[in-house]
């Protein structure tokens, strides 16, 4: 089987990483910072778009996780607020968003760390089960 795709974009301050099997296209990060996240533009990632501080508060906000980011030390801080409370969130005819540190346990028996915000499969039909793929707005999934 393949290794997943990774792909790495860097403003020699912060390295963004894009894994697109993750992404479910909610179009957080070209709504909210367009001049860095453009789909039409090749690299869609223009990480000298913007500056670090504001590329990793966007990054912050993605549901899938696709989105993610290290500093030059190789290190990924983990931002205050998602250390601070867990929230969870049911977004119609979508995912179940849960923001916060927690650890899922997986049918395999793997244990994954996740921050900042995690987007759980709600429509059953996610090939890649516990989270969302994005395949509810595919299916038309209403609930």
């Amino acid at each position: 089987m393949a290794e997943p795709i990774k792909k790495e974009y860097t403003n020699g301050e912060v390295t963004i990483t894009w894994e697109p099997h993750k992404c479910i296209h909610s179009k957080k990060c070209i709504t909210g910072l367009p001049e860095v996240f453009d789909f039409e533009r090749r690299p869609w990632i223009l990480a000298e778009g913007a500056s670090t501080e504001r590329i990793i508060k966007q990054i912050d906000t993605c549901p899938s996780g696709a989105l993610g980011y290290y500093f030059k030390d190789g290190v990924k801080k983990i931002s205050e607020e998602s250390t601070q409370e867990l929230i969870v969130e049911v977004t119609p005819n979508g995912p179940l968003m849960v923001y916060g540190n927690l650890q899922v346990k997986l049918p395999n028996g793997e244990t994954k760390q996740e921050h900042k915000v995690t987007a759980f499969c709600r429509c059953g039909a996610s090939q890649n089960k516990p989270f969302c793929d994005g395949t509810h707005k595919k299916i038309n999934f209403q609930g």
